[in-house]
C-alpha cells in the first residue's frame, strides 16, 4: 500500500519545479516569435516569403525550437509524475473506504 503522505510530500516537493518548467515553456513559446522577427529583419532577401523562409531556417530560430522541445518534455514529465502522485492518493482513499 502506498503512503498517501509520501505522495502529498512528492507533490509539494516538485510543484515548484513543475511551475518553473511550465514557465519556461510559456517563455520559449513567446520568445520563438521574437527570435523569428529578429531573424526576419536580418535577412538580406527581398520578398516577405524569402525573409520568412530565412527566419525559419536560421540557426538561432532552430535553437529556440530545440529549447522549447526540451522545456515541453520536462514540463510534461513533471506534470505526469504529479498526476501519478494524485492518483496514488485517490487509490489510497478508495482502498481505505473499502476496508
Amino acid at each position: 500500500m502506498t503512503d498517501p503522505n509520501a505522495a502529498v510530500d512528492y507533490i509539494i516537493k516538485h510543484s515548484q519545479e513543475y511551475a518553473l518548467a511550465k514557465a519556461n515553456v510559456v517563455y520559449l513559446e513567446q520568445y520563438r516569435k521574437t527570435q523569428k522577427a529578429i531573424c526576419f529583419q536580418s535577412s538580406l532577401r527581398s520578398t516577405m516569403a524569402e525573409k520568412e523562409a530565412d527566419a525559419y531556417a536560421h540557426k538561432d530560430y532552430i535553437a529556440v525550437l530545440d529549447g522549447l522541445k526540451d522545456a515541453v518534455e520536462t514540463a510534461e514529465r513533471l506534470r505526469w509524475m504529479l498526476v501519478a502522485a494524485q492518483a496514488r492518493i485517490e487509490i489510497y482513499r478508495t482502498q481505505e473506504a473499502s476496508n
